[in-house]
């Protein structure tokens, strides 16, 4: 799974005009699960997210979690994260899980936040959604599940 996390102020995500999630300071996740993830990985891959510790102390130090500071979770799922890149001029995107398994992952990913104790909104899974943010820092984190042993 991959996740690609900035730090932000607020945050909101619509499709087709209309607003279907937004949070104020705290995460927005772009989610990608990637062939080979299971539920174990969407579960690991929350619990990393919901303590890394990217948010400013009294000293003004990246020194807390999201929970610590109360913060939201807004959740989109994008399979853009699995572009490989490497040749041609096109992306390919081969190493994305099946639609169906991104959408069970994806949604698992977004319960084992919320069982966290974090609040989460989402977008809408697989549609054409419009994403504004404003970036804290800006603070923007890539998390990779293959990356970790």
């Amino acid at each position: 799974m991959r996740l690609l996390l900035q730090r932000v102020t607020e945050a909101s995500v619509s499709v087709e005009g209309q607003l279907v999630g937004r949070t104020g300071p705290g995460l927005l996740a772009l989610v990608c699960a990637m062939q080979g993830d299971d539920e174990a990985v969407a579960e690991r891959m929350a619990a990393r997210m919901a303590k890394l510790r990217i948010f400013r102390d009294e000293a003004g130090r990246m020194n807390r979690a999201i929970t610590d500071i109360g913060g939201g979770v807004l959740a989109v799922s994008q399979f853009t994260l699995a572009a490989d890149t490497r040749s041609g001029n096109r992306p390919g995107f081969s190493s994305a899980a099946a639609p169906e398994d991104g959408r069970r992952l994806y949604e698992h990913f977004v319960t084992a936040l919320r069982q966290l104790g974090l609040p989460v909104e989402t977008g809408i899974f697989g549609a054409e959604m419009q994403v504004s943010l404003i970036n804290d820092g800006p603070v923007t984190i890539w998390l990779d599940s293959a990356e970790r042993a």
